[in-house]
């Protein structure tokens, strides 16, 4: 398996949007977090991050099609965290270490450290493949709904 980020910019703001809009759709069934889901964003909120001098969008690729996507928010600061949000594989090519390839990758382009990101508590492999990979919960939560848990974790 052959995972690689291929860097974007506007020109692919329709790309990211329908597949970020597909892969969100089942946990927006689920948690119905309207306020939040990236399943309910508008394509204008992904062209606004796009146009971020901060913002770094990659397509996830794996053995030379495209399956996923990764925005990284890096400033630059010293000692400042970056963060990912979101990361997200096309539910077809799901449950194979993609995701873990392509965090792996941005590390390497991006500094394997004072990193940042939460995810839904509920959901138990998310949280799995982060604590896997190195990142701790901050002991920050914050509760959306009745249904939905977002976890905070950091990465020294």
């Amino acid at each position: 398996m052959n995972v690689k980020l291929v860097r974007v910019g506007i020109e692919s703001a329709e790309l990211i949007w329908k597949m970020q809009v597909e892969v969100f759709a089942k946990l927006y069934e689920k948690y119905h977090d309207t306020e939040t889901s990236p399943a309910t964003e508008p394509i204008e909120k992904v062209i606004k991050r796009l146009l971020q001098p901060f913002t770094y969008y990659y397509l996830i690729e794996c053995d030379k099609k495209i399956v996923g996507a990764i925005r990284v928010v890096d400033k630059k600061e010293e000692g400042k965290s970056k963060r990912i949000s979101p990361i997200f594989v096309l539910e077809q090519f799901q449950n194979r270490g993609i995701a873990q390839e392509a965090i792996m990758a941005a590390e390497k382009i991006h500094g394997s450290e004072h990193w940042e990101l939460e995810t839904i508590l509920e959901e138990k492999g998310n949280c799995y493949l982060y604590e896997k990979m190195g990142y701790h919960k901050t002991g920050k939560i914050e509760k959306l709904n009745d249904r939905l848990t977002l976890v905070y974790y950091k990465k020294n």
